[in-house]
């Protein structure tokens, strides 16, 4: 049986960068293993933020789709609408980047905590990722999809198993995954892309 780090349709550390961003094809692709790793859960606790990283994903590939050359790096697509009324593939990009923030967080503590259920890993990565940004009506809705995550010992077993090779897939992917969410975050506070977001 093959990792759930071999059927991605691309790794995020196969996503290449160039002195003007990151790749944006290649790293929208990458970003749809995510929602495969959600699917392959098959748990309601991650319905919401599946659902939002699809979501975002469109609104930036929709952009991508007008000018592949022109929009060929994510940091073209952001400078392009920047001071324009239209700005969602800029917002979308945002809450892309912040989904895929709580996944990597999630991740990374699942993994550094051998003995931590999935529920405890992905609140931890909650609170310091998507809470401070949410209302009362979705964390009080993120805490009771919570309780819908599986055990860890399912999560890893859909992964391909609770072993080395699975674990060491898992923290390349996400390494490299934070790796391009740092060069975004550190783009959009440069050029303070995300105010009025």
């Amino acid at each position: 049986m093959s990792t759930f780090v071999e059927r991605v349709p691309l790794r995020f550390e196969q996503v290449t960068t160039n002195e003007t961003g990151i790749n944006t094809a290649e790293f929208l692709d990458a970003a749809r293993g995510v929602v495969m790793l959600f699917d392959e859960l098959g748990s309601a606790a991650f319905v919401v933020v599946k659902s939002d990283i699809s979501g975002n994903i469109d609104k930036v590939q929709a952009k991508y789709d007008t000018d592949k050359v022109a929009f060929n790096t994510l940091e073209k697509i952001v400078e392009a609408e920047a001071g324009t009324k239209d700005r969602k593939a800029t917002q979308g990009l945002l809450w892309l980047k912040r989904g895929l923030e709580f996944t990597a967080q999630g991740l990374s503590r699942s993994l550094a905590n051998a003995t931590e259920e999935l529920a405890a890993s992905f609140r931890q990565a909650y609170e310091v990722t998507l809470k401070p940004l949410h209302g009362f009506v979705v964390k009080a809705a993120f805490n009771v999809a919570m309780t819908a995550c599986p055990y860890r010992k399912t999560f890893y077993e859909k992964l391909g198993g609770d072993n080395e090779a699975v674990h060491k897939g898992l923290e390349v992917w996400v390494a490299a995954l934070q790796k391009h969410l740092s060069q975004l975050d550190a783009f959009y506070k440069k050029g303070a892309y995300d105010k009025g977001l």
